[in-house]
Parts: structure tokens; C-alpha cells; sequence
């Protein structure tokens, strides 16, 4: 395990969340992510059900289909497990996503259309591994088009880091001597 033990404790609530990225024949691209929530006892729902210990309180999917650009052209959006027969009303607003593209300003893009009573917590929720797995699943796809690399988008690729100076010199900037090629 890598991280340190923890204290003495009890399961009551596990989420798992996968999010898949698959090309097309049609040259289009599919990002998949299901989302399943399970409790460790019975709950009660404010509907009278009772959802037994271990099977789903939350099922849901989420599927962005993009162009090589990002360009989001369809979306489908599925609840099998609600704790609230009204959730599924909400899938159909997922569709103000198409037309959209992946990149700079998409969690503000996602809370103007979908935030709040506009969309569902959970199925906004997967919008953030979606779009880094359609950025993952393309990125020997975009970086041959642009030539680019995501320089500071994190630690590692900093344009003053070491990955940076090993793997992409052009784009290193040497702190002592300013911006690469000056």
C-alpha cells in the first residue's frame, strides 16, 4: 500500500469511478465513464425503498464522443441507479455539452450549463476524468498537430523542470537566463 497505515476503521461508503478511451472506426472517439456507489448497510431512501448493503445507490454513465480536436459531437448520459426516481430527468441536459470542446475554461463552461440544479453532482463529477482521459487517450494525436506540450499544466512538465530539459529543450526555460531561445 503506498500510503501510510491508517487508523483503526470501519468501510461505509465506496465509489468507484472508470473512465475509458476508445477510438472509433469512424475516426471519432468515445470517452466512457461509469460511476457506481455502494454503501456497507441497508439505506433508506426518502421514497420508502431500501437499497441494500452493497448494491448501487448511484449507477451512472457518461459517454463524450469527440473529434481529434476535442470537439465534443455527441453525448449520452444513463442512470441505472438513482436514490431518487427524478434523477433520470436530468440526463437529456447533458446535450448542452455538444458543441463544446475540451480545453482552457471547461470546468467554468461545465458549472454555467450543468452546475447546480441544471445538472446532476455526480454526473458533472465525471466531466473532470472524462476530459483528462480524452486528453491522455489523444495525445500523440494533439501534440503531432500542435507540436506542443503541456508545459505547466503540472509539477513535472514546469517549464524551468527537469522533464522539460530531458525530453523537450525547445520549450526549457532556464530560470538564470529567462524564456528557451533568448
Amino acid at each position: 500500500m503506498p500510503l501510510s497505515s491508517p487508523a483503526e476503521r470501519v468501510l461505509r461508503h465506496e465509489r468507484q469511478v472508470k473512465v475509458n478511451g476508445y477510438e472509433r472506426q469512424d475516426g471519432l472517439w468515445d470517452i466512457e465513464a461509469h460511476m457506481q456507489d455502494t454503501k456497507t448497510s441497508i439505506l433508506d431512501t426518502v421514497d420508502g425503498r431500501k437499497i441494500p448493503a452493497g448494491e448501487p445507490l448511484h449507477g451512472m454513465w457518461l459517454r463524450l464522443t469527440i473529434d481529434a480536436d476535442l470537439l465534443i459531437i455527441a453525448v449520452d448520459a444513463a442512470m441505472d441507479h438513482t436514490p431518487y426516481r427524478h434523477c433520470n430527468d436530468i440526463e437529456q441536459a447533458f446535450q448542452k455539452l455538444v458543441g463544446e470542446r475540451i480545453g482552457g475554461g471547461w470546468r467554468r463552461m461545465i458549472r454555467e450549463k450543468l452546475g447546480g440544479v441544471q445538472g446532476c453532482t455526480h454526473l458533472v463529477e465525471l466531466l473532470t476524468p472524462v476530459a483528462t482521459t480524452a486528453y491522455q487517450t489523444l495525445y500523440e494525436i494533439l501534440h503531432a498537430k500542435t507540436g506542443k506540450v503541456p508545459l505547466n499544466g503540472c509539477h513535472a512538465w514546469a517549464d524551468d523542470g527537469e522533464v522539460v530539459r530531458e525530453y523537450h529543450p525547445q520549450f526549457y526555460r532556464d530560470p538564470a537566463r529567462g524564456p528557451a531561445g533568448s
